[in-house]
């Protein structure tokens, strides 16, 4: 429909609806005469409902967790908001960061300086310097853990690389987070009980950036938006993005200082829920619930296979109330 300009917008209007009713008139002359078989095709060509869609709306209250306003980061962009998740079990020093990062507004108009279609945007920056220092000390890497099985539960799904060429490994959810860990019957073979577990780099995964040092991290961070998976066990994952990665994937792509023309995309602002009289509340579906079981088995189902996709193309659901 052609859009009218705001001072016309009465004469424009009164023209649309006389177009719309005679419009509607035909439509209804011409439904008349239509034979019945064109319906059914009709919706045969509608769009088929995503697998599981049944199950993530039909699921009960207790299948949701609530993310705490200690652990979920609103960040506003030129582009619009993102809400992203922090957890502590398998990178405590640098949720604390990022935390710190939040309460003294250190990332508050920085920029989006170094952004690769189909891998990651990298912020942090300062407009005039994308290398600015923060007033922090370096961060210790935390690449993995080692993980005792019945403390910090994952659902294994499926053997994946640990990296894109390393060794055999599993992959599964805990809370919601795409893991790759050693299998936990390991645990059961091994002095201290514990098994070597890790956060993937998959899309949305958020990461502290470093230099060579490995226990460099100070205050940029990236967030993945396309295949990083020579990342993994390499670099520090402290978050996932669980509202407004299309944001992320719509950043201004370019290195500030060497792609002609690139303007980066601005943090406007990085705060903690907790801090807001407003916060919408963010649940992530539990991925311990027999609602996940029976969502993942929709997926797989969904499949010529029959098997579940990679672990980083399976969406975990979320649902934000306010």
């Amino acid at each position: 429909m052609a859009q009218c300009p705001r001072l016309f917008a009465t004469a424009c209007l009164s023209a649309l609806l006389a177009t719309a009713c005679a419009e509607a008139e035909t439509d209804s002359q011409t439904q008349d005469a239509a034979p019945a078989s064109e319906a059914a095709e009709q919706a045969a060509q509608a769009p088929a409902a995503a697998p599981g869609a049944a199950i993530i709306a039909d699921a009960p209250d207790s299948a949701w967790r609530t993310v705490d306003g200690e652990d979920l980061i609103h960040m506003v962009t030129s582009k619009g908001e993102v809400w992203i998740e922090l957890q502590d079990e398998f990178t405590p020093l640098h949720a604390a960061r990022v935390r710190e990062l939040a309460e003294t507004d250190w990332l508050d108009w920085k920029v989006f300086h170094r952004v690769i279609d189909g891998f990651m945007a990298q912020g942090g920056g300062a407009v005039d310097n994308p290398s600015v220092q923060a007033p922090f000390d370096p961060i210790q890497a935390e690449f993995g853990i080692r993980r005792d099985p019945n403390a910090i539960i994952v659902n294994e799904l499926q053997e994946r690389r640990a990296t894109r060429d390393g060794p055999m490994a599993q992959a599964g959810f805990w809370d919601g987070f795409p893991v790759g860990t050693q299998p936990s019957a390991l645990a059961g073979i091994v002095a201290d009980g514990r098994v070597e577990s890790w956060l993937l780099h998959c899309d949305g995964a958020a990461a502290m950036a470093r230099t060579n040092d490995p226990n460099s991290a100070n205050a940029q961070f990236y967030i993945v938006r396309g295949d990083a998976e020579h990342l993994n066990t390499q670099y520090t994952v402290w978050g996932k993005v669980r509202v407004g990665q299309d944001v992320v994937e719509s950043l201004n792509v370019g290195t500030q200082g060497q792609t002609l023309g690139f303007r980066p995309d601005i943090i406007e602002e990085f705060e903690l829920a907790r801090d807001m009289t407003d916060a919408p509340t963010v649940q992530v579906m539990d991925t311990r619930s027999a609602s996940f079981t029976a969502y993942l088995e929709a997926l797989a189902a969904s499949r010529d296979n029959g098997r579940l996709p990679d672990i980083c193309a399976i969406d975990v659901p979320v649902r934000v109330l306010d």
